[in-house]
């Protein structure tokens, strides 16, 4: 691609592609805004690691068309991810299709075993989270939601506000 020598071509190849590839997630980032590589959502983690992917591949290229297919790819997940934000925005279907529903495992001090059961969280897993929340007083802990991202939010202290678990779903016992 770069020259006829075989070993200097691969280093080049590595090292400017790579580059190259580089500067235009870092274009398309600037276009697309801060939520690019945000974990709000499922659609979210799938596009950090799709993008990740391409980026790699376009190091890899052996031909000027394979990389301008890379970046092509690229260019378009960053459009599907704009686009598809932006119906999110503005249909609740299109919401719910897209995104799964924050759980309720624990509340007012109870852990709720159906929920970890549905979800597949194991109770030693919930515990660490409460340990890294600082939490003293299993009593103190006024709800545990496991995020759309498969983060684990701790709420503890005197009082939660309703608001904050609005769009959560309870799972009976």
């Amino acid at each position: 691609m770069f020259t006829s020598y075989p070993m200097l071509d691969v280093i080049l190849k590595g090292l400017l592609l790579t580059a190259m590839g580089m500067v235009w997630v870092v274009v398309l980032v600037r276009i697309n805004g801060l939520r690019s590589f945000s974990k709000m959502t499922n659609f979210d983690f799938v596009m950090t690691v799709a993008v990740g992917s391409l980026l790699a591949s376009t190091s890899q290229t052996n031909n000027w068309e394979a990389f301008l297919q890379a970046m092509i790819a690229m260019a378009t997940l960053f459009l599907v991810q704009s686009v598809t934000a932006r119906m999110r925005r503005q249909s609740d279907t299109i919401e719910a299709v897209m995104q799964n529903t924050p759980v309720i495992l624990m509340r007012n001090g109870q852990i709720i075993e159906s929920a970890l059961a549905e979800t597949r969280v194991a109770r030693s897993d919930l515990m660490a989270k409460l340990r890294e929340a600082n939490v003293l007083d299993i009593q103190q802990v006024k709800a545990v939601v496991l995020e759309t991202t498969g983060d684990i939010s701790v709420l503890h202290g005197h009082h939660c506000a309703d608001e904050i678990l609005e769009g959560t779903r309870s799972i009976p016992s």
